[in-house]
């Protein structure tokens, strides 16, 4: 009997072995730039190959017989980057019950591979019956992939178990921990009891012996872990609140939610599998955030807020908590937009220049160097949704993004404003939203990149009284987010979380502050939108 990591019985050829440096035979096909390190025969399928594994690389050519013609009969050669392997196995045949040793049969090569916008585990397998062949390549390839910098091997993985329809912990144990165990990457499970936990959890524990930070959840539970790493690493460096130092710890997302953005906009899919490998193989995106204060006061660090329709909208899907996500969604768009009504705001922003989009290796404090020269444009109107977003915001139901001009990391955020129309042309907008082109193609939307933004409705401008109770109130909290009554306040949608608020928001654009797991995407994988409009 065989293990389940093993193949049938099949004669396996025997193989030479080098460790010098030889040009590579005849008839290869791709010349290699790199050293050889190892050079031998392995069977591919039915047919024995020349592979070569270099410091980056494996690639292999049959070994084409000579025909009765004398013409040479070779077949296609391939080869595959290190870069996109995670694991390499020795492939034994193994009795029933025999849990150790058995006869060698080769390697087995684990690898990322793209299906479109995927990535799919792919498995190369590397025949030869030779113990000390096999030995030599498998000691080899655990070095060279040990080498390769950024690959987390300790992950802290924090899982809310009441994300969307309640699957997270099943979704993590069904595609995520076989893939962290074949790669060998260690976790630290906490399964999160209550909206919060994740927060106070980034606040108390130690996370020095960590690689990297792990979130099965939603949109909800990513805003508030990266809202926690963020003030964890200020809290550790001692930097101010105004001008946070950027998070070296990256973290991944293994989306679980009902719409999940910020994955879509880290991995262009909705896919565990493709968010575990990224986070496997270590590719890490920088990515902006924004700051969040009122009277102040810090309410949060985020990637995204909206007000006015975006913000009554979500308030409505909150009071009908009871209902399915979907319905819940499309009930509250239908509503708000049956109420629509435009917000009397005071809008100021400062746009983006050039200059601020830096280099990776600039200094973090820069960022602030431009504010005392920061130039604010002050437009007051009639708006039916303001929208603030450092990341595109890319959805099933919106492939190329909320805000398409923006990007992860380019310093800016898009500041859309929809100003004020019939409700016949604000509908045309939001499905536009859902289009490939022309998102923004409306004479009454704004949109601008921006380094900062003031909101403020008109209707709150000159109570003084009531802004001195607030103010006495939140200096009295020892809560460093603000801590505002709901009597009176307005809704904001701040990654999908409802916060209400009651004065003006200040909102500030910080370059990179923190890294995901994930690459850069033009456009996510694409669905039906909203069936309610």
């Amino acid at each position: 009997m065989l293990e389940h990591d093993t193949e049938p019985d099949l004669e396996s050829s025997r193989s030479s072995t080098s460790r010098d440096q030889s040009p590579v035979r005849t008839g290869q096909t791709e010349e290699l730039s790199e050293a050889v390190l190892l050079r031998g025969i392995f069977r591919l399928g039915k047919k024995s190959h020349d592979v070569l594994l270099t410091n980056s690389t494996l690639s292999w050519t049959p070994i084409a017989p000579e025909l009765p013609t004398g013409e040479v009969s070779a077949g296609p050669s391939g080869h595959l980057l290190l870069r996109d392997v995670f694991a390499v196995k020795v492939k034994r045949r193994r009795s029933v019950g025999q849990s150790s040793g058995g006869a060698v049969l080769g390697l087995a090569l684990f690898w990322a591979r793209h299906h479109g916008p995927y990535l799919k585990e792919e498995t190369l397998h590397l025949h030869n019956a030779s113990n000390e062949h096999t030995q030599l390549w498998y000691n080899a390839l655990k070095e060279l992939l040990k080498d390769i910098g950024g690959r987390p091997s300790f992950l802290k993985v924090l899982i809310n178990p009441s994300s969307h329809r309640k699957e997270a912990v099943h979704l993590y144990r069904e595609h995520v921990a076989p893939l962290f165990k074949m790669a060998a990457v260690q976790t630290d499970i906490t399964v999160t009891e209550k909206e919060g936990h994740a927060l106070s959890l980034m606040k108390e524990c130690s996370l020095e012996q960590y690689h990297g930070v792990v979130v099965v959840g939603g949109d909800g539970s990513v805003a508030e872990l990266c809202h926690g790493l963020v003030l964890r690493t200020q809290l550790d460096s001692g930097s101010s609140l105004d001008r946070p130092s950027r998070v070296s710890l990256p973290l991944g997302i293994i989306p679980a939610g009902s719409t999940d953005i910020v994955s879509c906009s880290v991995h262009g899919v909705r896919d565990p599998v493709t968010a575990t490998l990224l986070i496997i193989l270590g590719r890490v995106q920088q990515v902006d955030m924004c700051s969040f204060w009122s009277m102040g006061q810090l309410v949060r660090y985020g990637f995204s807020a909206m007000f006015g329709f975006g913000g009554r909208s979500l308030a409505c899907a909150e009071e009908r908590r009871w209902m399915p996500s979907a319905q819940r969604r499309d009930y509250a768009v239908v509503k708000t937009l049956a109420q629509l009504r435009p917000e009397d705001c005071e809008l100021s922003f400062v746009e983006a220049k050039a200059s601020s989009i830096r280099s990776e290796d600039s200094d973090q404090d820069s960022e602030h160097t431009e504010e005392e020269v920061e130039s604010w444009t002050t437009n007051q109107g009639l708006y039916l949704n303001i929208s603030v977003m450092s990341i595109p915001g890319l959805s099933p139901n919106t492939p190329r993004g909320l805000a398409p001009n923006t990007r992860l990391a380019n310093g800016s955020a898009a500041l859309i404003a929809v100003g004020n129309t019939s409700r016949t042309q604000f509908i045309k907008h939001l499905k536009r939203l859902g289009a490939p082109s022309g998102q923004l193609n409306f004479p009454f939307v704004d949109a601008h990149a921006v380094t900062a933004v003031k909101i403020c409705s008109r209707a709150v401008i000159g109570s003084q009284k009531e802004r001195e109770e607030d103010t006495v109130q939140s200096e009295s909290s020892s809560d460093s987010t603000v801590q505002l009554q709901k009597k009176g306040t307005f809704p904001w949608n701040i990654d999908g979380e409802l916060v209400q608020l009651r004065h003006e928001v200040l909102i500030r654009v910080h370059p990179r502050l923190i890294c995901l797991f994930g690459q850069e995407v033009e456009q996510a994988e694409s669905s039906e939108s909203c069936s309610c409009i």
